[in-house]
């Protein structure tokens, strides 16, 4: 296992809006301070975030189990809108030290992508099965990153998406009345104004049975598992729980979600955080991690 943060962390109070991130085995969390710690593999310099500063949202690279590699990287958005990465950069995907305005972001594997205050996105990194083509994206809200594809909510509640599409994941310009988005490794979800999930792609671990979900005001989405967020601060979760990333019907009083490749962290609205699911690198270790 390596750790990587700064002095303080264990003091630490983590904003709930863009303010927790994980990665296939690495998490990320922002401070009120605009600091960051990270916990997990750092074989590649992904949780090297220890000198970053003026942060308001942070993001981390994600890829599937099956890709044991633990190749991955951590962005970072500052408040001046530039943004900060640090870790694998083989495709580039680190390379945004160019980019201003930017007013949201996300990781997939081997890309980052960043939204602009005009509401058109950016992209880095690999481009093999059209992920980064979203050079012609107008009015978008927000944006999410998979492993093979990328998904961008328009301001309208409409989605558009591009990349890899083998199990129809990109199949969202049917959707409507959407508030979020969230990409797997092959899937995505849909979160709607009314509080119902929808999803497309893959569906081999029930990662796409959210139809039945109700008051729901957050998701995020893992290699094969799924996260809600509910309006009274619980938790659901459907797909692989082979690691136990899917044990979460205890927790309460969660304000944030987010989905690794097998383990998922939630939130509190004290500042403090939970983790369940693959702990072999230390990804879960942010039990520390409070006011």
């Amino acid at each position: 296992m390596n750790y990587q943060s700064t002095e303080g962390a264990l003091k630490a109070n983590l904003w709930p809006k863009g303010g927790i991130a994980a990665g296939q085995r690495h998490t990320v969390g922002l401070r009120s301070d605009g600091t960051v710690a990270a916990v997990g593999d750092n074989k590649l310099g992904q949780c090297n975030v220890s000198d970053w500063r003026h942060i308001v949202a942070v993001a981390a690279g994600n890829v599937h189990m099956a890709t044991n590699t633990g190749n991955s990287h951590t962005v970072g958005l500052r408040s001046d809108g530039t943004v900060v990465a640090a870790g694998w950069n083989k495709h580039g995907q680190c390379d945004v030290d160019d980019w201003r305005g930017i007013m949201a972001i996300a990781a997939g594997w081997r890309r980052t992508v960043g939204l602009n205050s005009n509401g058109t996105v950016v992209a880095a990194g690999r481009n093999h099965e059209g992920q980064c083509n979203v050079d012609d994206w107008r009015d978008i809200a927000a944006i999410s990153a998979g492993d093979w594809h990328t998904v961008g909510l328009r301001s309208d509640g409409t989605a558009v998406a591009v990349g890899n599409n083998r199990y129809s994941q990109c199949n969202v310009d049917g959707w409507h009345e959407m508030v979020a988005v969230a990409a797997g490794y092959l899937h995505t979800v849909g979160l709607k104004s009314d509080g119902k999930t929808m999803a497309m792609g893959l569906n081999r671990h029930g990662e796409c049975d959210v139809s039945c979900w109700r008051d729901i005001v957050a998701v995020a989405a893992g290699s094969y598992h799924t996260i809600g967020l509910k309006s009274d601060g619980t938790a659901v979760a459907v797909g692989n729980n082979e690691h136990g990333q899917c044990n979460v019907g205890g927790w309460h009083d969660i304000v944030a979600v987010a989905a690794g490749c097998a383990h998922t962290i939630g939130l509190r609205s004290d500042g403090t955080l939970v983790a369940v699911g693959s702990n072999e690198y230390g990804q879960c270790d942010v039990g520390d991690w409070h006011r």
